[in-house]
């Protein structure tokens, strides 16, 4: 494990660090100190001009808008952002900047690369992940979703679900089986369908913070071009398993930082409340702090992979597993701290809803409750915590595969 940076990515810290003395004004608290509101449109704003100056897409190739640097250069402009108390661009940014624009970029054909990445980039196309259904959450290969081509065009038809942020999105990227006679994991395509059609029908869910998130996708007939399946035609599971590797590990590397964050965040609300002398607060409050050090050194094995030019794999899988299992604890601790009072929101919600409340972000119970709330859905969302320990016990550790139960029997 190397703990170091190169001095190519000091040079570009410092760079960084100009930049956001240039762009942001000079009593900056973080945008967790503005209402939501102002902290909304500011959110926007901050996006274009990430946009413009090239860091939204730092990591493409200058071809397709982005600067050609390197992953650790990544984690470098994340470090600086989080100090900072910005964010790097908006919640559907996830699924355009980080996930799909990195899955063309590796898998998609030049013609799809031309189409797409710009107007990932300029935020005119807003995308969404078409992956778990009710049938198919933990298993998803066993998702039943089918696209047939007829007359040079997928026909869809089934149902996705737990599709964050579907209801403002104008694409979607789609898992569905194109091969029925085909094993489990082979016949699955990965599609890019466009969601404004007849066929497609979007239903939001309202979630226990009050938030609408999540959704419900149905697809009777929808349509996409037959040119549209990114890795060609069943080869679907290997291309959305390298997705899953790049969500879970750039956050290897990133999450660290938020995380942190948070933990100081939580000691000055022990210290507001008076329970900072308190020995077992303080005895949990250590717990949290030593855990946020190990992730940031699992951060920094995954960096040291890609430094020897690895792509993000199933050991991802121990980072996402630690974090998740993880933040339960800490905003256990922070409702603890608050006691009766944490019962009763008071201030704003996060604009994040999921993971850690922005940098910035004052010690109130709306803030601290909501994440509570949502803190339980992170060891589910991109892969459940019991699908995380058999990927490592399988594809790390290689112990042999659980045996299947069928009518009872193994």
């Amino acid at each position: 494990m190397d703990t170091s940076y190169p001095p190519e990515t000091e040079e570009f810290r410092a760079e960084t660090k100009a930049f956001l003395a240039e762009q942001l004004p000079a009593d900056w608290a973080g945008i967790g100190a503005l209402d939501e509101e102002a902290a909304w449109a500011f959110a926007r704003e901050w996006r274009h001009t990430l946009a413009k100056h090239g860091y939204l897409s730092l990591t493409w190739p200058e071809q397709y808008g982005g600067r050609g640097l390197s992953k650790l250069h990544q984690v470098v402009l994340m470090e600086e952002l989080a100090l900072a108390g910005v964010p790097f661009g908006l919640p559907h940014d996830t699924f355009g900047v980080k996930m799909l624009a990195n899955t063309l970029l590796r898998w998609g054909t030049d013609e799809q690369k031309e189409r797409f990445l710009p107007r990932i980039l300029s935020g005119q196309d807003v995308w969404c992940q078409g992956y778990s259904e009710p049938n198919a959450g933990s298993d998803l290969a066993s998702l039943t979703t089918r696209a047939d081509l007829v007359d040079r065009e997928w026909v869809i038809n089934g149902q996705k679900v737990w599709t964050s942020g579907a209801h403002h999105s104008d694409w979607i990227f789609v898992l569905a089986r194109t091969d029925r006679s085909a094993a489990k994991h082979r016949g699955i395509s990965f599609l890019l369908v466009p969601i404004d059609q007849p066929g497609v029908e979007v239903r939001p869910f309202r979630m226990m913070s009050g938030h609408e998130h999540f959704n419900e996708v149905f697809f009777t007939d929808a349509r996409t071009s037959a040119d549209l399946v990114v890795g060609g035609p069943n080869n679907g599971w290997e291309v959305a398993q390298s997705l899953l590797g790049v969500e879970r590990g750039e956050e290897a590397a990133t999450n660290p930082i938020l995380f942190k964050a948070e933990v100081e965040r939580l000691i000055e609300l022990a210290r507001l409340y008076g329970k900072d002398q308190d020995p077992v607060i303080r005895q949990r409050i250590a717990w949290c702090w030593s855990k946020v050090e190990i992730m940031r050194y699992l951060g920094y094995r995954v960096l040291t992979g890609w430094l020897k030019g690895a792509q993000p794999g199933p050991e991802s899988s121990i980072s996402k597993l630690f974090w998740s299992e993880y933040h339960m604890k800490v905003t256990d601790l922070a409702m603890d701290i608050m006691g009766l009072h944490g019962q009763v929101p008071v201030g704003r919600q996060p604009l994040r809803t999921y993971r850690t409340d922005d940098p910035g972000a004052a010690n109130t119970s709306g803030s601290w409750g909501t994440t509570y709330l949502i803190a339980r859905s992170g060891t589910i969302y991109a892969g459940t915590s019991q699908v995380q320990r058999n990927i490592l016990a399988e594809k790390v550790l290689g112990l042999p595969r659980e045996p299947k139960v069928v009518d009872g029997k193994p």
